[in-house]
This record gives structure tokens, sequence and C-alpha cells, in this order.
């Protein structure tokens, strides 16, 4: 009877171990980046417009980044892919430009509750506010010439281009979730000077997974923010804001990725330029990731394994059906009704 309660007891335990290793294995097949908006692609169902929109599902997470260009484009890639924006965990805005954010008014048509991060700003669309300390007085006036009668609120509070949405401005990097990081940077470059904007980084076993809404900043700015999360970079994708970049400049950002960061795999789409797509596959090699509208880009063992396109899942799909079934059963693999026996 012992020999039989130990053979029973080993059964479980290899069971369990065995089920824990299928659990995460189809755990990281289902963690995946889904292109809902670019300008480039191949597959026929989603359409195509400039801007940027991605789904990321990852540790546990359902995550919106960024919203596309118009409204109804976003709105149709959504149901192409057959997604419920009704239960995300959050939505991100990169920042404040129109080809990131047309499509937010779709989102909360769908899921007006939704929690909002968006870059804060002292005057912006996403609402902000301020002390009324920060506009200069004159007492001599008469009260009909004065701001509030001269008796302003403490705080001054500004509207949103949405209002009523759930916005929380986010003004330096923050992690918002266990291992989900938000970098906040402000760009410095001629055209964009003071634009604030927010990377999504996203620490995983296989190292940090960082997704850019337009990398006006600087991309070699927002991978040094991110190095110092975890200076394992598994994974970049998004725009790198290089489309009008010169060689020399295109030709230093790739070398700064490859070389000075040891950036894994990358992923590139939006603003990062034909030039600099080019240079990136000439770098990378198979470690290129297409990344074209409606591609999914799988995160775990599987990204940069070489393959054009990233949709292939760990296991196939009929494997996680089965494996699914099985964790639902008490005995799955039959051990306790073998030693019983």
């Amino acid at each position: 009877m012992k020999l039989n309660l130990t053979s029973v007891i080993a059964g479980a335990l290899a069971c369990a171990a065995t089920l824990a290793a299928v659990t995460e294995t189809a755990l990281a097949a289902e963690s995946k980046i889904t292109i809902l908006n670019d300008a480039f692609g191949d597959d026929a169902a989603m359409k195509k417009d400039w801007g940027f929109s991605a789904l990321v599902e990852v540790a546990g997470k359902r995550i919106l980044f960024d919203t596309g260009n118009d409204r109804d484009i976003f709105a149709a890639n959504v149901k192409a892919k057959n997604i419920d924006l009704t239960n995300l965990d959050f939505v991100v805005l990169s920042h404040r430009h129109s080809d990131h954010m047309a499509g937010l008014s779709h989102v909360l048509s769908v899921n007006p509750k939704v929690k909002i991060y968006a870059p804060k700003e002292g005057f912006g669309i996403y609402g902000s506010s301020l002390p009324s300390s920060f506009y200069r007085k004159d007492e001599s006036l008469p009260p009909q010439m004065r701001y509030y009668d001269g008796k302003p609120p403490e705080v001054m509070t500004f509207g949103t281009a949405w209002q009523g949405a759930n916005f929380e401005p986010i003004e330096k990097t923050t992690e918002v979730a266990p291992g989900i990081t938000l970098i906040a940077l402000v760009s410095d470059a001629p055209g964009t000077r003071e634009l604030r904007e927010l990377s999504l980084a996203v620490n995983t076993a296989d190292g940090l997974v960082l997704l850019v809404g337009c990398s006006h900043p600087g991309i070699d700015k927002i991978v040094e923010a991110a190095a110092a999360i975890n200076p394992k970079i598994h994974l970049i994708a998004g725009g790198f804001h290089l489309i009008v970049a010169p060689d020399d400049t295109i030709a230093k950002t790739v070398a700064a990725l490859k070389d000075t960061f040891k950036v894994e795999n990358v992923a590139p789409g939006h603003c990062t330029g034909e030039p600099t797509f080019a240079a990136l596959k000439q770098a990378f090699g198979n470690r290129y990731i297409y990344a074209g509208v409606g591609t999914s880009l799988p995160l775990g063992p599987s990204t940069g394994a070489g393959e054009r396109r990233g949709e292939g899942p760990v296991l196939e799909e009929d494997d996680l059906t089965t494996y699914r079934k099985l964790a639902r059963r008490e005995d799955p693999f039959g051990v306790r009704s073998r030693n019983l026996r």
C-alpha cells in the first residue's frame, strides 16, 4: 500500500510539473503584440492608413497602445481582428499627434470608463490643471475686468477633447502595473521641441519588450531609459521616427541599437522610414521581424526565430486545445487511476 501511495504522490507531482510547463508554454504562446494601424502590410483583411496602433497582450494584461489616424479605419481593423475593446486593462496614448489618437472616440463609444494614460502637459487635449497663481494679477482693476471677478479657484482645471474620459496624466517614468512601465521623455528635436511622449516597456522572462509610438525624443534616448529598467532589450517595436533622416543618421542609430544597446530583435513600423527598414533588415538579419498592419508578434521564445512573420504560436492550435482540455480535468493524464488499479 505504501508503494502504491508513493507512486500516486510521485505521479501527481509529475503531472503537476507537466501541467505547469504546459501552462507556461501556452501563456507564452498567447502573449503577443497585434498591429492594428499602419501604412504597410500584407493582410488583405486590414485597411492601411498612416499612424499607429497596437494591442499588447502580456502578463495577463490587455493594453491598447495608440489608436491610429482615422476612427472608422481603426474600428474596421479592430473588427477584422475580432478584438474586444470592452475588456481592456488600459489604453496608452503615446503623444498628442492625431495619427496616434483619432480612434479613441471609437474606443470610448464601447468602453467609456477605460483608464487612459497620456503625457501630462500644462495645456493639452488630454486635460490638465494649473494653480491660478500662474498668471499675473492687477488688483487695481474693477472686478468685472478681472478673471473670475478677482477670485479665481486655487487650481484651474482645463478641459479635454474627450469630456468624461478617464485620463491619468503621466509626467515621469512610472510603473503602472507589475513589470509594466511607461517611459516618459520630452523631445528636444527641432519641430517637436517640448513634445512629451510615452513609451511602453514590459519586463518579460526573455528581457524587456519596448513599444514606441513615434520616438520623437529619439529612439536611442528611449532605449537608454529602457535599459535602466532592464539592460537586456529583447524586442523593440513601433515607430523609430527616422522617416526623413539622412543615411549617416540612420547608420548611427542602427549601430547604436545593434552594437551599443545589444538589442536582440527589432520590429519597426510607422515612421521608421523605408531606408531605415532596409538598414535594420541588413543589420539584424533574421532578428528583424516584419510588423505590417495585421501582424501578430509573439512575446516568447519564438520571437526572432528567423521567420518573416510572427504569427505562429509556440504550440499549434490543435495542441493548445488538447492541453487546455486536459488541464481542466482532475486527473488529466490518468496517473491517479492507473496507480489505484
